[in-house]
């Protein structure tokens, strides 16, 4: 046998070792006369980015991770949450200017089943990258959390630290005189990333050159300012961050001289049909900002699906939606004091859209606003971290039929013992649930929400701060954690080296 014969074979038995997608075969022995069905297995590394939490000296932030406990993970690994400008270190890699010690992880992750947190203060914290891996990295959840005590943008800012990608839709944002928004992108891998933002108002697309052709530099965050953007002072606008080249990590943090400020997370892929799930009971005025980025205009009717069943808004039945136009809709106090959930369907033919909504709790000057974007169903199962005795609320809604699902509260990152619950939701409805605490809570636990049956179910969770003098809340939706993936059954078959 040649020598270029045994060097591939030897790589490529290389490489089902390396992977364990494969049961290798030798060559002249016969395969299976069947197929054996696909197998869903734990993923085995995760990545997640968290953007740098505020720039007030005001601010206390709190990071908080979470792993489910999941059958079949291994039980070795670990997830550690760093400075982005030293993630190639952390992660194995080296850094320019010769051999540098990376400092300590904001965050150390303890066994999976446990949440882990970690805490920063004042305005210069970095963004953060995330690494999980082996047992640790299926459905790994990671939230950021800071609360600014006075100045623009005051409140409560939570964000899920979510995974690199390549396109972002932000219906919502703002460069109206009383706001301050940026787009904070973050570069984790090794090479730069080149990237537009494109703006869009209620006539269309903004000239915004500035925005083109930004390059993020490897292992670097930058925010940048939309007023910058634009001379144009508008209340609403959609941001689509558009990657040319690598990938990042985008979120807008909306910044308000009167009414807080929060993060808004991307919204989930266009589609024909959206749920927004979880708007607060005491909401005084829900804002809902849409957009169509097809060529087609899109006509959306408006539902609330309350504790009830699915009701039609007076006034706001449909939504006229113009193909590359930004539209919004004040709601008022749609929920009028009950649990509800926003759901969008078309009134004709489908046109994606994407959608997002603001929303504003409290009184006078006590008032604060945070963002709600469409987001993905469950799915299998999703966890929201970061939650406390006091001030949490889990809202599921199921639009399209019943649905029964498991809510486990976990051990608290101090101590306790986890619970379990099962709920049903009927069909059209919204359920606010004060999640069942763990036994003996220390500190924060995690919720995790997984599907047992039926319709497709949405989820968000609301913290609200314990602070009986100030409204601040964050909202976090709940989109599958898709902490297993999908591996055929694969036979290596050498015998193809040979002819």
């Amino acid at each position: 046998m040649n020598r270029t014969l045994v060097s591939l074979i030897a790589g490529t038995a290389a490489l089902a070792a390396v992977t364990g997608l494969a049961a290798l075969e030798l060559p002249g022995t016969a395969a299976p006369a069947t197929t054996e069905a696909a197998a869903e297995l734990p993923v085995e590394r995760t990545s997640l980015i968290c953007p740098a939490p505020s720039g007030s000296e005001l601010a206390d932030t709190v990071y908080t991770s979470f792993t489910p406990v999941t059958k079949g993970a291994g039980g070795r690994g670990t997830a550690r949450l760093t400075p982005a400008t030293e993630a190639g270190t952390a992660a194995g890699g080296h850094k320019a200017g010769g051999d540098k010690k990376t400092s300590k992880p904001v965050l150390t992750a303890k066994a999976p089943g446990t949440p882990a947190t970690g805490t920063t203060s004042g305005g210069d914290d970095p963004a953060l990258v995330g690494v999980a891996e082996g047992g640790y990295a299926s459905g790994w959840t990671l939230q950021q959390t800071t609360e600014v005590s006075a100045g623009t943008g005051r409140g409560l800012l939570g964000v899920n630290c979510t995974a690199p990608d390549t396109d972002f839709w932000f219906p919502g944002a703002s460069t109206a005189a009383d706001r301050t928004d940026y787009v904070h992108l973050t570069n984790p891998d090794d090479s730069a990333a080149v990237v537009d933002i494109e703006l869009y108002d209620q006539e269309g697309t903004l000239a915004a050159t500035a925005g083109e052709n930004l390059t993020v530099k490897p292992h670097s965050s930058d925010p940048i300012l939309l007023s910058t953007l634009t001379d144009k002072k508008l209340d609403e606008l959609t941001v689509h961050v558009n990657v040319r080249s690598g990938r990042v990590a985008a979120a807008v943090q909306a910044l308000d001289d009167k009414l807080g400020g929060d993060w808004l997370a991307a919204t989930a892929e266009p589609a024909g049909s959206l749920v927004i799930p979880g708007i607060p009971k005491d909401a005084v005025s829900v804002r809902l900002v849409a957009f169509a980025p097809g060529g087609s205009d899109a006509d959306l009717k408006v539902q609330l699906a309350s504790v009830s069943g699915l009701i039609n808004p007076a006034g706001h039945e449909t939504l006229h939606v113009k193909a590359g136009m930004t539209a919004a809709a004040d709601l008022g106090d749609i929920t009028r004091g009950e649990a509800g959930s926003l759901v969008l369907t078309p009134t004709d033919r489908s046109v994606p859209v994407v959608a997002a909504v603001r929303v504003v709790r409290g009184k006078g000057d006590a008032q604060e606003s945070a963002f709600i974007p469409a987001t993905a169903a469950v799915g299998t199962r999703a966890s929201a971290v970061g939650n406390s005795a006091k001030g949490t609320t889990l809202s599921l809604t199921a639009p399209t039929g019943t649905a029964r699902v498991k809510v486990t509260a976990s051990a608290g990152s101090e101590g306790g013992t986890p619970v379990s619950k099962t709920y049903t939701i009927k069909s059209g409805t919204t359920q606010d649930i004060t999640p069942p605490a763990p036994a003996g809570l220390k500190g924060t636990y995690a919720l995790t929400v997984e599907h047992l049956s039926g319709a497709p179910v949405y989820a968000s969770r609301t913290l609200r701060s314990t602070d009986t003098d100030t409204a601040a809340f964050t909202v976090q939706t709940l989109p599958d954690d898709h902490g297993t993936v999908t591996v055929p059954d694969a036979r290596e078959d050498l015998t193809v080296l040979l002819k």
